[in-house]
């Protein structure tokens, strides 16, 4: 019976340790994606590797999905597997033999934190109207230089794969479809 870990961060430059520091733990998946996305490689492959008697750690509820219907989901995978889920900020552990009060939880509890996700994201939006109309907000900084873009395009015109000329300036594909649209 393992105790894995399962980590999630927005962004690759977000700390994970903080998540289950001290922990003992066998196994820690880590995934840097956003919990808006249900399909997350280490995700995928802790559902793959999770056995029954084993516990999945993870910090927060919003560590492990963004909204009611995937945190449901994903949960009831893992039980349905016999592995038990501890939630680590709420303190609750769920084992697939739940009682209607457990479930009451996971769904009320998921619910406050998509609810959560959703103000954040309301005030974002918010601070960012505010920030264009003072004229302090630029958008994102562009990912590449003129002399990057130029040799993308050069790369592109002349027929070179474009998942390798991303991958070569470290970059999307979408990303590279736009500048090649020229929306960079």
């Amino acid at each position: 019976m393992a105790q894995i870990g399962y980590v999630r961060v927005s962004t690759c430059a977000q700390n994970t340790s903080r998540q289950l520091d001290g922990m003992a733990l066998d196994r820690v998946f880590t995934d840097k994606a956003s919990g808006k996305d249900a399909v997350r490689p280490e995700l995928e492959n802790l559902k793959l590797f999770a056995r029954d008697g084993d516990t999945v750690v993870v910090h927060s509820m919003d560590r492990l999905a963004r909204n009611l219907d995937d945190l449901r989901q994903i949960v009831r995978a893992l039980t349905g597997k016999g592995v038990k889920i501890r939630f680590v900020k709420e303190c609750l552990t769920f084992s697939g033999e739940d009682s209607p009060l457990a479930n009451l939880l996971l769904s009320v509890m998921g619910a406050f934190a998509e609810f959560e996700r959703s103000l954040i994201k309301e005030r974002q939006m918010e601070g960012i109207a505010l920030a264009k109309r003072r004229g302090a907000y630029h958008g994102r900084k562009r990912s590449l230089s003129d002399a990057s873009v130029a040799e993308l395009r050069n790369r592109a015109a002349s027929g070179e794969k474009k998942a390798q000329i991303a991958r070569d300036l470290n970059i999307s594909r979408e990303t590279l479809y736009k500048y090649l649209r020229g929306r960079p």
